[in-house]
């Protein structure tokens, strides 16, 4: 004789075992990241008062600030697209072990400190730096040319720091495009370049959306190539925040900034899950 069918349990409960075994990490986020987040919200309408807000919305000058924030992340976001699209590319097409090295070129520069990174590409562009000597000596310039303290030279330090970023993400989904589609289409007289628009570049777009995403979400949180290779002349709002706690001793228009600039974040994360969500 057959048993009776046990009875289906609600989901919470099929759920029970995941969510223990999460538990730890959970907690762990909130120690670390949700407790000091709240405390920061607080400490931006202390005394009930919104005026840090409205100070960090209306005014002129810290609006430029934020702007100019969005302004360097896009930039230095479409420069990694235009980079690290090809270098995905080519290693999708090398062998195991000239990927393997390809890949060590990449992540290998992950391994040392944003700082040093940073220090790296002031000893080349200075003054007396390796790309001003040896211009001088080849003769094409009589004088050290102003390779520092400038947009230009922000933009590809931040480039060269995120470039792998967003070289992952895009190389994950290349790898798993089926080239028997680009044969096929190839087949049916698409052009190099309609192959390349209509057909991978389509399929590829997700890693391309999620590798930008991810280098503007960073880029605008930047603090320590602007301030090193900007020379005070570009200043991003993590320079802003960084002075109003340091110079001013203003935690709360500090704290306000912060969250702004969470809020920007978010807002920027949960448009990019938009577009890619899938429609039907």
């Amino acid at each position: 004789m057959s048993s009776p069918a046990e009875p289906r349990r609600p989901r919470w409960l099929r759920l029970e075992g995941p969510f223990v075994l999460g538990l730890p990490a959970i907690l762990f986020l909130m120690l670390l990241f949700v407790g000091p987040v709240l405390r920061l919200m607080l400490m931006s309408v202390e005394g009930g008062s919104l005026a840090a807000y409205e100070k960090a919305l209306t005014d002129g000058l810290y609006l430029r600030v934020f702007l100019d924030t969005f302004e360097i992340a896009a930039i230095v976001t479409v420069a990694c697209a235009l980079l690290g699209y090809p270098v995905a590319y080519v290693l999708t097409t090398l062998s195991r072990g000239w990927a393997a090295l390809g890949f060590a070129c990449i992540m290998i520069p992950m391994l040392t400190s944003v700082l040093v990174r940073t220090y790296a590409w002031m000893v080349l562009l200075g003054r007396s730096g390796i790309i001003n000597r040896t211009l001088m000596d080849w003769g094409l310039t009589d004088r050290p040319l102003a390779l520092m303290y400038n947009l230009p030279s922000v933009i590809v330090a931040m480039a060269h720091v995120l470039l792998p970023m967003f070289i992952l993400p895009v190389y994950s989904v290349m790898v798993r495009v089926d080239r028997e589609l680009l044969r096929a289409a190839d087949g049916l007289g698409a052009s190099g370049w309609q192959t390349f628009t209509r057909v991978y570049l389509p399929l590829t777009w997700p890693g391309v959306l999620a590798g930008a995403t991810l280098v503007f979400i960073i880029s605008l949180g930047f603090y320590i190539t602007p301030a090193l290779l900007g020379g005070g002349r570009i200043v991003m709002i993590a320079n802003v925040i960084e002075n109003q706690v340091q110079a001013l001793l203003d935690w709360r228009f500090a704290s306000a900034l912060s969250v702004v600039l969470l809020v920007a974040t978010l807002a920027v994360q949960a448009a990019s899950n938009r577009v890619q969500a899938p429609r039907g």
